[in-house]
C-alpha cells in the first residue's frame, strides 16, 4: 500500500512557477513509477507527467513540454513536479499517482494509487 499526500498548490499569475510536491508512505517507494495528472472543471482528467523508479525515464503531455519538470528523489519518498511559465489553462487540481512497477506510463488506467489533489490556480 501506497499513501500520498500533494503539497504546493496554489494561485499563481500566468509566466509565473510552482513546484508542486508528493509525498509517499511505505518503505517501497522506490519500486513505483510515479504520474502526475490534471482535471480542470467540467473535464476529464489528463496525464501530464510520468517518471519511472529510477528517474531515468519521463514522459510529458505535449501541452507543458518544455514548461514541466518532474523529478524525484528516492531517499525521500518524494516525486516533484515543477511548473514554469505558467498558463490560465494549467488551471486544474493537480493529482500525484503511483503504479506498481518501474516503467511510467500515460494512462490513468495503470495507476494504483492516488492522491487527494491540490488545486492550482493560473491567473491571466
Amino acid at each position: 500500500q501506497v499513501q500520498l499526500v500533494e503539497s504546493g498548490g496554489g494561485l499563481v499569475q500566468a509566466g509565473g512557477s510552482l513546484r508542486l510536491s508528493c509525498a509517499a508512505s511505505g518503505r517501497t517507494f522506490s519500486s513505483y513509477a510515479m504520474g502526475w495528472f490534471r482535471q480542470a472543471p467540467g473535464k476529464e482528467r489528463e496525464f501530464v507527467a510520468a517518471i519511472s523508479w529510477s528517474g531515468e525515464w519521463t514522459s510529458y503531455a505535449d501541452s507543458v513540454k518544455g514548461r514541466f519538470t518532474i523529478s524525484r528523489d528516492n531517499a525521500k519518498n518524494t516525486v516533484y513536479l515543477q511548473m514554469n511559465s505558467m498558463k490560465p489553462e494549467d488551471t486544474a487540481v493537480y493529482y500525484c499517482a503511483a503504479r506498481s512497477g518501474r516503467d511510467g506510463r500515460t494512462s490513468s488506467y495503470e495507476y494504483d494509487y492516488w492522491g487527494q489533489g491540490t488545486q492550482v490556480t493560473v491567473s491571466s
